[in-house]
């Protein structure tokens, strides 16, 4: 249980405690009740169940273990269910989270659209019908993303073409007041010549149309992509470990 010394009841009063960070703006959705707490330099939420994560936090990750671990031990959390906490390692979170799966990823973000990038303008907003070539350019190319079509978490899907062929695509999973990438893949035979800097560069200006920041994530390892981000001015870095409570 959170006591009442440490709640925070809703939207603002969570991003005034983070400062308005760029990740708790994406975390939180607009017009959905969040309740949340601060200890000892970490600010954390619960969410929604719809809203997928059961909660999160930042700031200094011990005192957010803590609370979290409480959570579970009073049934309020339970297995099953994913927590993005800052970046904590496995022993950190031995004998206090039982995890199941623990996953290390960077959310970066800019402010400023990306530098021209070629064959940027051969990026498209996508519509319902191409949903077949999505799902199969997803299967072969990035099986393991939890973007696919039919997800209710997705505004708009954008790729490129190659005549008849869908060769890259990315979806529009903008929350909160953060414009969001994700699912980001390019063909595994086309890989190497721009694609993926190009559907990135299109996608980020499209949602600067809308959106003051835009943001993505990445797995740690994926060392060659954020190098790819970096360039095109997602500097901005939050390390993250997401814990699928077992």
């Amino acid at each position: 249980m959170i006591t009442a010394d440490q709640a925070l009841v809703g939207r603002d009063a969570l991003l005034a405690a983070t400062g308005h960070h760029p990740y708790a703006r994406h975390a939180l959705w607009r017009d959905q009740e969040a309740r949340g707490w601060r200890r000892d330099g970490a600010v954390g939420w619960l969410l929604p169940p719809e809203q997928g994560p059961a909660g999160g936090a930042l700031g200094a990750a011990d005192p957010a273990v803590d609370v979290f671990a409480g959570l579970l031990a009073d049934g309020t959390l339970h297995a099953g269910q994913w927590l993005h906490l800052p970046r904590t390692s496995p022993d950190e979170l031995a004998g206090r989270l039982t995890v199941a799966r623990l996953d290390e990823w960077d959310f970066l973000w800019t402010t400023t659209p990306p530098p021209p990038q070629a064959e940027q303008e051969r990026v498209v907003r996508l519509i319902e019908t191409d949903h077949p070539a999505l799902a199969a350019l997803i299967e072969e190319s990035f099986p393991t993303t939890t973007s696919r079509p039919g997800d209710h978490r997705i505004v708009d899907w954008y790729g490129i073409r190659d005549g008849d062929r869908l060769v890259a695509c990315g979806a529009d999973r903008s929350r909160g007041d953060i414009g969001f990438l994700a699912g980001l893949t390019v063909a595994p035979d086309r890989r190497g010549h721009g694609l993926g800097a190009a559907l990135t560069a299109g996608m980020t200006r499209a949602l600067f149309a809308r959106y003051d920041h835009v943001a993505l994530g990445v797995y740690t390892a994926n060392v060659g992509a954020i190098r790819l981000y970096h360039r095109l001015g997602f500097t901005g870095t939050e390390r993250r470990s997401s814990v699928h409570l077992g």
